[in-house]
């Protein structure tokens, strides 16, 4: 397979679990605001890179469920950023299931130009090392959002969420070949 291809079947897989916790909450979510899925995807992250540094874990949820959390949840903010927060669930769970595609393809289309740019350097890291670029890109989020969103010079929120999907798509690619 090749890494658009890889891309898309991590994507069916998060987008199903997407989907399946739509169907037992609504668009529940939507009433979240940006630092909230901040630290929804900052949880995630530290309990992989907690794990990673230990070696053992006492809860028997599998790492690669944290980077499917991370991945969803960026795309969430993505979607919290271009529509605003709601003050009560105000899509339907196909608009909201659309929104997440449309993200997703955001994401996917930044990645195939940097992996151009890049030539898949991915490749070549370590899963550990996702979990520590997820979490710079968390203090740079947590940083700009006490900015209120305001940057001098840097990339703003959106392309912080975007990578945010990316690595965790490369990290679950990686499982993915593992289990091959």
């Amino acid at each position: 397979m090749n890494t658009a291809d890889q891309f898309d079947a991590v994507l069916d897989k998060c987008h199903g679990l997407f989907e399946k916790k739509g169907k037992d909450y609504g668009t529940a979510w939507r009433i979240l605001r940006l630092p909230s899925l901040t630290d929804q995807i900052f949880i995630k992250a530290q309990r992989l890179r907690s794990i990673e540094e230990k070696g053992t874990q006492k809860v028997d949820d599998p790492l690669e469920g944290e980077f499917i959390g991370v991945l969803n949840y960026s795309i969430m903010a993505l979607i919290q950023l271009e529509r605003g927060v709601a003050e009560q669930p105000d899509m339907s769970w196909e608009e909201a299931s659309a929104a997440y595609l449309a993200k997703a393809n955001e994401a996917k289309e930044l990645m195939l130009r940097k992996n151009h740019d890049y030539g898949e350097a991915w490749r070549d890291m370590r899963v550990s090392s996702f979990t520590d670029l997820i979490i710079q890109k968390l203090l740079r989020v947590k940083q700009i959002e006490d900015n209120q969103g305001k940057t001098l010079v840097s990339e703003g929120l959106e392309a912080n969420y975007l990578d945010m999907v990316n690595y965790s798509v490369f990290a679950l690619i990686m499982f993915m070949e593992r289990r091959k």
